[in-house]
């Protein structure tokens, strides 16, 4: 097989996209050198003057960061689980081509991609339901998310209608065809669009500023701002600057993460392959 000859447009293109990546990455070592160096100091630094994890220990030894901690590690775990079981059985209905107004429920799904009701009108419907001030709104609402549940469609379709013959001949039910055939098959699209719900919980702000009165059910971005702001910082243990502290919560907020997704890159590139793109 003949190679292909490295161009101009080929070396730009690779300066161009490691300055990005440059870019990208000296906020998040400036956050991370911040939050091991033990003093006040502003500016870029390679390395930290004085090494230690002080802050750290200030943000963990820190009783009033453990709910929000817990309410971030349910909220993710919960609404990852929702938004994937909406995503995936609603994706599974929109393939049946006999169901009736099939076409006319595809439409309408990505309608709401361009235009929805407004926050107002929204607020007013969680209101309505009683879930305003709870948990439920922060998990149910973003799991609605017609993108994931088009990209698992898209997904769902490009699996060959052989094996749904095959399990419909074997006396499958449309059910017991969803959990048999088509989950096992989507272990890369279920392993993508869950990694970007468990991200936009993890990360969610937005939804309990609007929603959530309650401070006792405020998650760690939340905390995370107030401590940022200076208005609610954690005491600091030993020789923690309150500006180590703050870096320090903020790595706390991107480090899971951060372990997380090398171990599913593989999976998050092929999930989005084969869910972005129907021959």
């Amino acid at each position: 097989m003949k190679k292909r000859k490295i161009t101009t447009f080929d070396y730009v293109l690779n300066i161009f996209f490691a300055l990005i990546c440059i870019a990208m990455l000296i906020p998040l070592w400036k956050v991370m050198v911040d939050s091991l160096d033990l003093r006040t100091a502003y500016g870029m630094k390679l390395w930290p003057e004085k090494f230690g994890f002080d802050g750290y220990a200030s943000v963990f030894t820190n009783p009033t960061l453990y709910r929000p901690l817990l309410v971030s590690t349910i909220s993710t775990i919960a609404g990852t689980f929702v938004g994937l079981g909406l995503s995936t059985l609603g994706a599974y209905v929109l393939i049946q081509k006999e169901m009736p107004g099939r076409n006319f429920f595809s439409a309408m799904l990505l309608f709401t991609m361009i235009f929805n009701g407004g926050l107002i009108p929204t607020y007013l419907v969680m209101n309505s339901l009683g879930i305003t001030n709870t948990l439920w709104v922060v998990i149910l609402l973003p799991g609605l998310n017609v993108f994931n549940l088009v990209l698992m469609r898209n997904f769902f379709e490009g699996i060959p209608k052989s094996l749904f013959e095959a399990a419909s001949i074997d006396g499958c039910s449309p059910m017991a065809t969803f959990f048999r055939i088509v989950l096992p098959l989507s272990k890369a699209a279920l392993a993508a669009i869950g990694l970007m719900f468990a991200v936009a919980y993890w990360n969610d702000y937005t939804t309990y500023k609007i929603y959530i009165i309650n401070s006792d059910l405020f998650n760690f971005q939340m905390k995370l701002r107030s401590i940022i702001l200076g208005s609610d910082l954690p005491t600091a243990t030993g020789s923690a600057t309150e500006n180590t502290v703050r870096n320090a919560a903020t790595m706390v907020a991107i480090i899971p993460f951060m372990i997380i997704y090398p171990f599913a890159q593989k999976y998050f590139v092929t999930g989005i392959n084969l869910g972005a793109v129907k021959e």
